[in-house]
């Protein structure tokens, strides 16, 4: 599927038409022009591409894309792309005033439990962080686990005015393993699970692999099956 362009209201472009202005989204392949605006004529050069996994790839090996890995460091280490850099748009939330320890308390014994999700806070050195590592004009494809994350992180950056953004539609969960080159114990798409629900998982296939055997069990050995429920005591 091609890639397509997202804007955000400030990621608009337009051109002159008559004295109006004509919104003009772009996308790989053409270019779709709608309504007339009542608004003077602008243009703003920024805007984020949202590609999927195989496009993404393109853009890192051919374009010469920089990978920003812009998750939480528990999921960073669990699975990342080779050679990425790593800014969390979400750093852990260690503050100690009281209707901090109740939020945390709260997410720890739900999100945290059943999750494996840590408790968050924004992270306040996101952008500088970046700056100091990126130009403006740098070539960057953000990356998280579902693509929430990372079309926030664009947005923030494009405000500070990069202008070469792209994101994985979706996040690394559509990432098919082998696509890129990874490091940890996970495959990309894999990373973002944890906590109870991956135990609940597993117990769920083993019940369910014994319930299929003792259908089978009684489907073909009717017999045996009626003898061994005989042995079962009633209550």
């Amino acid at each position: 599927m091609a890639g397509i362009s997202c804007y955000s209201p400030s990621l608009l472009s337009s051109r002159s038409n008559l004295g109006s202005s004509l919104l003009v989204v772009k996308y790989r392949g053409g270019i779709v022009t709608g309504k007339p605006l009542r608004r003077r004529a602008f243009e703003i050069k920024a805007e984020v591409e949202f590609v999927n996994a195989d496009e993404a790839k393109k853009l890192v090996a051919v374009e010469g894309y920089a990978v920003l890995d812009v998750r939480d460091k528990t999921q960073f280490e669990r699975a990342h792309i080779k050679n990425c850099y790593h800014v969390p748009l979400f750093v852990e939330n260690t503050d100690n005033d009281l209707g901090t320890i109740v939020k945390r308390q709260l997410h720890n014994n739900f999100s945290g439990l059943f999750y494996g999700l840590p408790f968050t806070k924004p992270n306040p050195e996101f952008v500088p962080s970046v700056k100091s590592q990126f130009s403006p004009e740098s070539k960057l494809l953000l990356v998280c686990q579902e693509g929430l994350r990372s079309a926030a992180a664009a947005q923030r950056l494009d405000e500070a005015g990069y202008d070469n953004i792209a994101c994985i539609t979706s996040g690394l969960q559509t990432v098919k393993p082998g696509t890129f080159d990874s490091v940890g114990s996970k495959e990309l798409q894999d990373a973002g699970k944890a906590g109870l629900v991956t135990i609940q998982g597993k117990i769920s296939a083993v019940l369910g692999t014994v319930l299929i055997c003792a259908l089978l069990f009684i489907t073909f050995f009717p017999d045996q099956a009626e003898q061994i429920l005989a042995l079962v005591p009633s209550s």
